[in-house]
Parts: C-alpha cells; structure tokens; sequence
C-alpha cells in the first residue's frame, strides 16, 4: 500500500522531509479496524513528531492523526463497526499514523462518520474535536461554575483548529459567554462565525485587551497556544478559584507561582493519553465523537475544514506542514484522496 513517512528528522523545507512509500498491508486483529483512507487533515503534533522524533535505522515514521475512512476489515472482538460503515477518528500516537492508504486503529477510539458532511469535512474534525471535548468536560468541568466568577470562558487562538471547534462546542452545550481571540481580520471574523461573543487581539497585551471588554472576571480559559507569553495576562484575568486548561508546550521553567494567590487549578489535556495508556474509559472518545456527529448532522455545529491542499502525496503534505508551522493557518488543512 502507499504511505508518506520520513527516516530521519529534517526541516520541511527539505524535499525528503516527507517521501513516498510502498508499504505492506496490514490485518485487523482484537478490537482494531482496517480503514481504508478517504482523507486526513493535519495537525501541529505531526510537525512536532517530525521535526523530534528519529526512527529506527531502516525504518521510516508514517505521521497523520486524522482520518476518515471506509472500514473495510474488523479484528474478531470488534462490537461497534462492520466493513462498509464510514468512521471519523484521530488515532493513536503510538501506532503507525493515517497517511496511508490503509490503517489499523481500535474501534473504541472511532465515531460513525457523521452522515451530512463529506470525509475532507469530516477529516477536519476528530483531533480537535476530541481535544476541545475532553478540555472543556473533563478537564475545566465548564458545567461547574466558579462561585463569584463570570459565567464566561476565554479560548486563546480561537481560529486554529482546536479553539474553532471549541467555541462551537462551548457556545452551543453550555450557557457560557465565550471570549476567542485572534490577531487578524480575517480570523477575527472566523471566530465570530463559530459564534464567538467577543473577539480580542492576542498580539496585543491580552489583560488590557480583556479589560476593555468590561466583562467581568472569567470562570475558565482554554489556552490553546502560546500558553508561555500569555501566562501573566492569564493569571490577572482569571477569576479566583477559576480553572485553566492547557495544551501547547511551553519552555522549560514555566512559573506556575503566578497563580497562587487566586488559587487557580491548572489542568493538562491531551486527546492521546486515553489510548496511549488504554485506561479504562477509552471508549469514551467514541461516545464522544459520537455526540458531535450527532451535533454535526442537527446542523447545531460545523466542520472546520478551510482548505484541501490536493490529493494524499508527500508534496502535499509538506506544504501542509509548512502552513501549520507558519503559525499562520485558520481553520483545519485536509489532503483527500491518493491519486491515480
């Protein structure tokens, strides 16, 4: 089968950053799915992977955590899907990834693709739908108000992929008042498509820029990326006893001490800790996938697909790796389909 891998870390400016490869195929066994790809979108984790991680001699690093597909085989204890039935998901870190043609991946971790959107619409979805989920339910427990808070959450980044779901999400299952921010017109404008009460500048300082608003302290902050610089603007805004949750990477030293006096919980979220420790709720990323498919077809919620780049080739998604490391991308990037 084809794939698109690397051998060894490289910049994408390099044209072996990412190649073409000819793979064997593989077989479903237990609880896995053999999917056949119909698209992907990808993710920052996929340049990070790429640019730290150094395979085996001889081996090469298949990348991709998006996907949707066409389950063509199922291993002999799977329960929730058969062969024909179209799935949504976002895979495992620790398994070979979705830019392939064919891939293995445990049904407890997969939703029914939803019926209304097409896969590039639904490849955009499971990664940041599942992060922007669990963040906003599991971690931050936004159904659990901060006494003396605003009834309010700030989502920084609120353009890129996992803060244009978020907003979604937050605006249409909570009666929270969501504050997004974005540095652009144009992904100023996004977020208020998604249905963003307020947008406010990141590239300005964030504190001033909330103050301006006139709304009182908020509740919850959802710090989707540069968690580092914005760390003192978050403690001033942040309500006491209020909850931030966190997923970009920050540089070594991180001061947490800034919180204290507020009390303020911070709390981690990661889509892939379920599956890389097969915990025991791990079929909740199923159910969960499952509700937003719900959402998405009751037409309450949309993809956040903004562009397909082409088909599924190594130049494809070397361009795409290099959208998303310009910091620059609004909304999901989707490849579709292998040629010929």
């Amino acid at each position: 089968m084809r794939a698109i891998g690397f051998h060894h870390p490289q910049p994408i400016t390099s044209e072996t950053a990412l190649v073409d490869l000819d793979l064997p195929m593989p077989t479903a066994e237990g609880h896995d799915l053999l999917v056949e790809i119909k698209a992907i979108s990808v993710n920052p984790v996929d340049t990070k992977v790429r640019r730290s991680f150094t395979p085996a001699a001889g081996e090469a690093r298949i990348l991709g955590y998006d996907a949707a597909g066409v389950v063509k085989a199922v291993g002999r204890d799977v329960t929730l899907f058969q062969p024909g039935d179209g799935v949504y998901y976002a895979g495992a870190i620790n398994r070979p990834g979705t830019n392939a043609e064919y891939h293995l991946v445990d049904e407890r971790i997969v939703g029914r693709k939803p019926a209304t959107l097409s896969f590039a619409e639904a490849a955009a979805l499971p990664l940041t739908a599942i992060t922007a989920y669990e963040a906003l339910f599991d971690r931050l427990k936004v159904k659990d108000a901060v006494l003396g808070a605003e009834n309010a959450i700030l989502i920084t980044g609120g353009a890129g992929g996992v803060g244009s779901i978020a907003i979604q999400l937050a605006k249409k299952l909570t009666d929270l008042t969501v504050i997004a921010t974005a540095s652009r017109p144009e992904t100023a404008e996004w977020a208020k498509s998604l249905g963003a009460d307020y947008v406010i500048d990141h590239s300005k300082p964030l504190a001033e820029e909330y103050a301006a608003l006139g709304i009182g302290a908020p509740g919850f902050i959802f710090s989707v990326t540069h968690s580092s610089q914005h760390r003192l603007s978050m403690a001033e805004i942040i309500a006491p006893m209020g909850r931030i949750c966190l997923i970009d990477d920050f540089p070594e030293g991180f001061d947490i001490l800034a919180f204290k006096q507020k009390v303020v919980s911070l709390h981690w979220e990661f889509m892939f800790s379920r599956p890389l420790f097969q915990t025991p709720d791990l079929i909740e990323q199923h159910k969960l996938l499952t509700h937003v498919a719900e959402l998405i077809d009751a037409g309450k919620i949309r993809t956040t697909l903004d562009t397909v780049l082409g088909p599924i080739t190594a130049t494809n998604l070397r361009e795409a790796h290099r959208i998303i490391e310009s910091n620059r991308a609004r909304g999901k990037i989707v490849l579709e389909g292998f040629p010929g």
